[in-house]
Order: structure tokens, then sequence, then C-alpha cells
């Protein structure tokens, strides 16, 4: 067989594979979706929420596009599909991501010391809290067991942490460095990170912290490109995502941004200290996007990393993305601050579902899906087995922990109860 008849054969037989699977799934139910328009109407007209805008897509086409509320309570503004959200740690799959591309190149190595681009890094002590008998609780600082690598940065194992996690030795650490003052880009973050301790030894506990900062600065380091300047070329271009970025310039995008209501102060203060700091490209919290650009990268996730006939990582590499490398067998432990939550564990910048958790019933979900939240309320789920992509963008920090799992188990109410759940 000739090698064109051969491919051409091949693509029909997938297709046909495809569509056989597509049509064993079905199709999120009509009542299910309207119990979605219920709970998100009933959230604005309450005042708990100012606006929403939700999406589910199965099999590559929405299912469900709906807007709720406004933008902004000041303006009254509507809710619409190129609303701009702040999506803080949705930001950490992409830039995860960029850093994965290097990897497939050959550019960067998992096992590589930060420090080879972070020369920093090559000094940085953990800190250890001991209490002796009678005495007071003392912080002493001792040589890592081995130095923070680039794998570290991907699973939240290097030991950096973010200033209100952990012990209350980590918080006055971070808070008294004052990290965040005056004018600082990736590389000047990167360097400040690097001159406070560890809170535990490399690869040994899952922490939640500026990792993927610094990860950022690696990758501009090896492009020698901004942070945006990588992503952009990468991977917004290529996928169509021209609403995603760090600082919105004109009138009009400013105009587009969604707002959170005026008692939800923690996220305010969040808002200006971004708008403070327009020189940081945070790759751990600093992107801004729409629901449809976000639905963008997220089908290329449920596509294994394909993409409108653009491969961004090879097969290889994405499986190595989207397996746990926190699990069993990994020496990483978890306490109160694992974020992934139960039943899940964490890939290179996502959270993957390994099993059903210890919760009776468990969690609505399937072994194998894909996610990630962030503090400002936004949301998104990849789910292979049902060939579904489910995006919620909301910006609020007072009311995300309950609305999120509501989110989600109202998502997957929409389909036959064998299906709801591990």
């Amino acid at each position: 067989m000739k090698r064109r008849e051969f491919l051409v054969g091949a693509a029909l037989l997938a297709g046909t594979i495809a569509r056989g699977r597509a049509a064993d799934i079905p199709a999120p139910s009509s009542d299910g979706l309207d119990r979605i328009t219920a709970y998100f109407d009933n959230e604005v007209t309450t005042g708990r929420l100012p606006g929403a805008v939700i999406l589910v897509q199965q099999h590559g086409k929405p299912v469900y596009l709906k807007n709720f509320g406004v933008r902004d309570t000041r303006t009254g503004l509507a809710m619409t599909p190129d609303t701009i959200f702040a999506i803080h740690s949705m930001t950490k799959p992409v830039t995860c991501l960029g850093a994965m591309m290097l990897i497939d190149e050959g550019k960067l190595a998992l096992t590589d010391p930060v420090s080879k681009y972070i020369p920093l890094f090559a000094g940085t002590k953990v800190g250890i809290e001991t209490t002796k008998p009678g005495g007071p609780t003392t912080v002493e600082l001792e040589p890592p067991v081995r130095p923070v690598n680039i794998e570290d940065l991907l699973r939240h194992t290097s030991g950096i942490s973010y200033d209100y996690i952990g012990a209350p030795w980590v918080m006055e650490v971070y808070l008294a460095a004052k990290i965040f003052d005056g004018p600082f880009n990736n590389r000047q973050f990167a360097d400040r990170i690097a001159e406070l301790p560890l809170t535990r030894q490399p690869g040994t506990l899952w922490r939640y912290g500026h990792s993927t900062d610094v990860l950022g600065s690696v990758i501009e380091i090896i492009s020698g490109q901004t942070l945006y300047e990588f992503l952009k070329q990468r991977i917004f271009d290529p996928l169509g995502m021209n609403s995603t970025k760090f600082v919105l310039k004109t009138p009009e995008e400013r105009a587009r941004m969604a707002r959170p209501l005026p008692s939800d102060q923690v996220l305010l203060a969040g808002e200006r200290d971004r708008l403070d700091h327009p020189e940081w490209e945070s790759g751990g919290g600093g992107l801004l996007s729409t629901i449809t650009d976000y639905q963008r990268f997220s089908q290329m996730l449920l596509n294994g990393g394909e993409f409108e006939g653009k491969r961004y990582l090879s097969p290889a590499a994405f499986k190595a993305m989207t397996t746990d490398h926190v699990g069993p067998g990994s020496g990483v432990g978890r306490d109160y601050f694992y974020f992934p939550g139960d039943g899940f564990g964490y890939g290179y910048g996502i959270g993957v579902r390994t099993d059903p958790g210890n919760a009776k019933p468990p969690p609505a979900g399937s072994i194998g899906e894909l996610k990630w939240d962030s503090g400002s309320g936004t949301y998104f789920g990849v789910d292979p087995k049902l060939d579904l992509v489910y995006l919620l963008m909301q910006q609020t920090q007072n009311e995300r922990s309950r609305i999120t799992p509501a989110f989600k188990e109202l998502v997957y109410g929409t389909f036959p109860s064998e299906l709801r759940r591990p």
C-alpha cells in the first residue's frame, strides 16, 4: 500500500473510532443544564455573585454557554463571552505547558538544578523549626539534601511557599522580606525568592507557592524573551487565545474586565496589587483571559496536546505533564494545604484524578480528569472519559469555596448517575 493511501485509511479509521466513541457517550441532559442556569440565576439575584460565564463543551463543540449578571456592578455592563477575568492560579497550567515545551525540545531538563539558571538558588537553605525543652521555638537553617530542580518547580515540591501558607514562621519570614516592594521583573522576583529559606527539604512535601513564578523566570532565561512574549508566540497566537495577556493596554480591553463585589476585599486588594506591578509577568497567577480563550487551551489538553492540526507537546511529554507525580512511591508528603484535594494527584502544573477519594459518596468526576482553579473563583475541568471540557469564569474569593464544588456537581449531574462519580 502506498504511504498516502495508508495515511488516508488510518485517518478514516481513526475518525470512525472517534465517532463510535462519541456515540457511546451520552450528551448532557437539558434538565441538568437547566439546573445550572437556575443555580447561577439565584446566585446573582440574591446578590452573592455579580455575574459569571459558564461553558460546557463536549466532542469539541459547546453544548452550553451562558452569561449571568454583570461584569461590574459599578457600570452595570452585562457579562459576555468576551469578558476578561483575572484567572490567578489558572495561569499555572499555561506556564507549565511552556516549560514542558522546552523540555520536549531538549532545552530544559526535569533534573536541572534551578541554580543553573538562577545562581542565587545555589545558596538557598532549608528552615527547620525546633523547640528546645523549656525554651522558645526557633528556626534553624540547614543545607538542602539536594538542590531544588525543575521538576520541583513543576510539581510544587521545591519548598517554596506563599506568604499565607504554612507555619507561623513561614508567614513571618515571607512578610518580613517584603518581596513585593517596588518594581520588579520575573528575574528579580526569582532572586528574592532564592534568598528566603525553603519551608521543607526539596522533593518531600507538596506545598503551594511561588514555584511557578520562578519557573517563569527560567523560561525567560532559556528563551531570551519575556514570559508573555514566549507564551504569546508559542501558545496564545497558535491557539487563538487573542485576549489572554498580563496587562490590558486599551480602554476597550479594560471595559471588558470583570470585577468582584465591593465586599470582596481580599480579591480587590489582589487586583490593586496586580495593577501596581504591570512589569511583573507572574507565571503563577498573573494572566487575564476569557472563557472562549481558555476553552481552546482546555480542548488542547483534552486532545492530548493537539489542537486544530497543531501539536503542542509530544505524546510522551503530554503524558508526563498529566500523570500524577506526588502519589504513592514518590516520597512526597501531603498536609492540610494539599490543594489538589481528596482523590487527586498532581502532574506538572495540573491536578489529576487518581481515585474516588475518601468521601462517601465520592465527589463528582472521573478517574483521569484534569482540573485546576484559582483564588478568584475561576475553574476548569477536562474529562477524557466523557470527552468533556467545562469552565466557570467568575470573580469571587468570598464565595468560591462554596460555588466551585456546587458547579462541578451540577455539571456531572447532567449525565446518568453511573457516569457522575468514579
